[in-house]
């Protein structure tokens, strides 16, 4: 299953350029807990969404590291590695190319940025991509948990300032320009683990769990890029709560796009308990035949999915001034709020068949987002019903 990142596809990114050091040794450090997704408590049938809490601590933590004044601790346990200008370059560059390959319009959204949170952004998307590879790529029929462990140990060394390669490189020195957290992308890579050993999920809580760990961890990735100002009126938690629920929306919308491609490999990435009530079960998915059941079965799964970018886009008009964040942010923002809700668009235009089809938006529709983007960006909408 692809992890969230605009719109990123399922191509191999290898790290085929020069090691910048052998590996001499690999700091073993235990591993620190996982962060709980929050818990949404989902009564069924309806799929209602109500009643999802705003607070978890250990979420709660995370924001609290992400802050300048305590992230700043970090440079007293190790120094920041130090690269030749040139290299550094070239390393940020490979990042960006890789971007604006395989994420096009993501990658244009990234052009408003400033140079510092460009080449940011384009490392932590990198990095993501390859961790998503690491199981979703051509390579994953030699996966194993040694792979991760491996990969894990190297995530370490990356925040140590040991990279590996020219592309932990770029996240090495973007993880000391900006406060970011390991514990995010320890919790990617756990979101990959759990790829390996579940090709079902029980309930929507699984679910959220799994779409937390590869999608909402994005979110908490990109907030200290995008920055909060110290003065905002908004709190950093109602933030961060606003990425997480992107993150999520983004998710379920890839996971509704890629119900018939996921079957073909054997995994469901839906709900079993709510496939059964309404008559449905793996045998639906696998046959692709789309019914009337299938057709009302989508129809609240879509529901859900918006109601989480509801929740996204409120949090982002409440950014508008109040945070001050940059436009160039609440653009990139807008354009993933806008694009993921065509995807979910294409699927009602396919008569709820994503089974058999892709849901599809073309070339066209995502640059005329960009504009649109902007324009929202600037102002300060009402909730989408859409």
């Amino acid at each position: 299953m692809c992890i969230t990142f605009s719109l990123a596809s399922k191509h191999c990114i290898g790290a085929s350029n020069g090691n910048l050091q052998s590996r001499k040794s690999m700091s073993t450090t235990a591993r620190e807990e996982v962060i709980t997704a929050p818990k949404i408590p989902i009564t069924l049938p309806g799929l209602t969404k109500h009643g999802i809490p705003h607070t978890n601590l250990q979420v709660q933590e995370i924001v609290r590291r992400q802050s300048w004044p305590n992230n700043l601790a970090k440079e007293g346990n190790c120094r920041k590695p130090r690269f030749h200008p040139t290299f550094l370059e070239e390393a940020y560059n490979k990042c960006r190319n890789i971007c604006a390959e395989y994420a096009k319009t993501f990658y244009l959204g990234t052009l408003l940025m400033t140079e510092e949170r460009q080449k940011a952004i384009w490392a932590i998307y990198v990095w993501c991509r390859r961790t998503d590879e690491l199981v979703d790529g051509p390579n994953a029929d030699y996966m194993s948990s040694a792979v991760l462990e491996r990969w894990e140990e190297r995530l370490q060394d990356i925040f140590d300032g040991r990279p590996y390669d020219m592309f932990d490189a770029a996240l090495s020195d973007t993880v000391f320009n900006f406060p970011l957290d390991i514990k995010p992308f320890r919790d990617m890579i756990e979101g990959m683990r759990m790829d390996t050993r579940k090709s079902r999920y029980k309930n929507f809580q699984e679910l959220y769990l799994y779409c937390y760990y590869v999608a909402g961890t994005v979110g908490l990735m990109s907030v200290p890029v995008m920055g909060i100002a110290p003065e905002s009126s908004v709190s950093a938690h109602s933030i961060y709560n606003a990425a997480l629920y992107l993150g999520i929306g983004n998710q379920l919308t890839n996971i509704l796009r890629d119900v018939g491609e996921d079957a073909l490999r054997g995994r469901v990435y839906l709900p079993q308990d709510e496939l059964a009530q309404f008559g449905l079960c793996d045998k639906d998915v696998l046959s692709k035949k789309v019914t009337d059941a299938w057709r009302e079965f989508m129809k609240e799964q879509i529901t859900r999915a918006r109601f989480f970018f509801n929740l996204a886009e409120e949090g982002a008009s409440q950014l508008d001034k109040a945070s001050r964040w940059p436009v160039y942010t609440l653009t990139t923002v807008w354009s993933s709020l806008l694009l993921y809700r065509k995807i979910l668009d294409a699927i009602e235009d396919n008569n709820y068949d994503n089974l058999t089809k892709r849901a599809y938006v073309g070339r066209t529709k995502k640059l005329l987002t960009l504009p649109l983007a902007y324009t929202r960006a600037l102002s300060k909408p009402g909730l989408s019903s859409r």
